[in-house]
Order: C-alpha cells, then sequence, then structure tokens
C-alpha cells in the first residue's frame, strides 16, 4: 500500500510563518539584556536598525516559551513563601539615559531562604540542556556573562546589591538557583559602554578580524565585518548619515534641523535618506 503523500504546506509551517510576520520590529534602545555582548561594533550595529537579525519561526516560538516561563517561575516562587513585588504597568522599567534601559523580570521583596529579609533583583531564564549543562558546572558568571551583567545593571539601577537567578532547563525541567552579589565595577563599566556605542557616531572595530573565530561565524554582521561587504540596511532614520543619538535619548536630524524624531517616523525615514558612510564597503 502506498504511502499517504505529505503535503506541502505543513501545519508547524504555517505556524512558523505567522510567527516570522508578526515579529517585533527591533528595539529602539540598547537593552541591559545585550550590555554584556562580546563586541562593540555588533552593539552599535543592531541599536542603529543596521543589520536586523531575521528569525525562524521555530526560534521565535523558543524565544515565547522563555516569555511564558516566567509566570510558572513567579507561581512556584510565591508557593514557596516568596513575597514579589507587583507593578501595575507591567516589568519595572530601568533607564540609565543615553539610550540605555532595560525591564526586570521581578523584584523579591523578601522570601529568599539564603537572606529571607533581604530584597532581590529576580532574573529568569530557560536553556537548551547543554546549555543549561555548563551553567550547573560554571556558574551563571562564566557560563552566561550576558546575563550576569544585565543583573548587575539591574541592581545598580535600582540600588538592591542581591540578585537571583532562576535557570529552568527546557529538557529536563531542572532548576538552577543562583544569588549574585552587587559588583560595582561590573554594573558601571559596562552601562558606560551601552551609552558610548549608542552615542557613537563612527563604527567601532569588531572584536576580532579572525572570520573564523566561532562566535563570529555565525553573526548577521560576518559579511561586513569580514568580507568587506557594504550594508544593505532597512532605510530608517537610525541608518541614515543625517540622524544623531543624543544623551536625552532622542534623536535629532541634521538634514531637517529636527529634533526629537517619533519613533514611528523613524522606523520609515524619509525620501532624504542617505546610508550612513560607515556602512558603505571599504
Amino acid at each position: 500500500m502506498a504511502p499517504i503523500p505529505q503535503p506541502n504546506v505543513t501545519v508547524q509551517s504555517l505556524i512558523d510563518k505567522h510567527h516570522e510576520a508578526v515579529a517585533e520590529p527591533p528595539r529602539p534602545h540598547m537593552g541591559a539584556s545585550e550590555l554584556g555582548h562580546h563586541c562593540d561594533r555588533w552593539l552599535w550595529l543592531k541599536f542603529r536598525w543596521m543589520v536586523i537579525e531575521k528569525h525562524q519561526g521555530r526560534t521565535l516560538r523558543l524565544f515565547r516559551r522563555g516569555n511564558l516561563e516566567e509566570a510558572t517561575i513567579l507561581k512556584d516562587l510565591r508557593a514557596v513563601g516568596m513575597v514579589i513585588r507587583e507593578t501595575p504597568d507591567g516589568p519595572t522599567r530601568v533607564d540609565f539615559g543615553s539610550h540605555v534601559s532595560g525591564s526586570v523580570d521581578a523584584i523579591v521583596e523578601s522570601g529568599v531562604p539564603e537572606a529571607p529579609t533581604k530584597p532581590h533583583v529576580a532574573e529568569f531564564k530557560t536553556h537548551s540542556k547543554k546549555s543549561f549543562d555548563e551553567l550547573e558546572k560554571k556558574g551563571v558568571e562564566a557560563a552566561k556573562h550576558q546575563h550576569y551583567v544585565q543583573m548587575q545593571v539591574y541592581m545598580h539601577g535600582l540600588g538592591i546589591d542581591r540578585a537571583l537567578y532562576v535557570a529552568v532547563c527546557k529538557d529536563d525541567d531542572r532548576m538552577h538557583v543562583e544569588r549574585v552579589r552587587y559588583d560595582v565595577d561590573v554594573a558601571t563599566k559596562y552601562i558606560a559602554r551601552g551609552k558610548r556605542l549608542a552615542l557613537a557616531d563612527e563604527m567601532p572595530p569588531p572584536v576580532t578580524t579572525d572570520p573564523t573565530w566561532y562566535l563570529c561565524s555565525w553573526c548577521p554582521a560576518h559579511s561586513v565585518c569580514h568580507k568587506g561587504a557594504g550594508v544593505i540596511a532597512p532605510q530608517t532614520c537610525r541608518s541614515c548619515a543625517h540622524s544623531t543619538a543624543l544623551p536625552d535619548s532622542s534623536w535629532r536630524c541634521e538634514k531637517h534641523n529636527a529634533d526629537g524624531i517619533p519613533l514611528a517616523f523613524q522606523r520609515t525615514g524619509c525620501g532624504d535618506y542617505e546610508l550612513h558612510d560607515h556602512l558603505l564597503p571599504w
């Protein structure tokens, strides 16, 4: 008996295409979750929407799973007696100025067993088995440096000197819970880095000139850094030669002598668009 022919369009492919179609546009700020990234150039390009990651539907669904896990973790923390700060307008926003900001997953007011009366900034993450195994072996500072920096920045902004890192393995539901101590030097170093890159008019050098380095090999900006290719950037104000990022977290257009370019307009630009000269082949 012949097998049933497989359809050219599957349910999964339709779902993935849906998620790709409704994917959120790039964020307007330099996110605290990115400040620990290994490459200055990548952060600069991403902030200016010059190289935009295009995720497949499956990856976007994985991101969604991580977001949905937060509610489950919060429910479990409350179940064991932790008091979580409620914020009526969603996650607590921390703004450092100069386009650098982020949103805290939660603030534990009390109830952490090792320090019952001490508040903690809470950060929730999901991991693959390989990533989780490395986390358990090395701890968050060594295994997930970006997550570590993210917590340091949040502690600095909120005046809280402890963080609670809660990680869940997506493969087997194991949990890794780790308390992190505030380090003012780390926090101020990376906040300053974010401001420097957000306000920089010139593209910074890459982390390495070796095109085979493993962290560069899969980077969306690989051809820009290592093949001398120009950037085919979306025509937005961020990638335009006339735009300038200002310390008050706004954008200015030199061509039209206009301050405070609205976010919606930044995403579309105007007919006087000119590609930033640092994005031309060099």
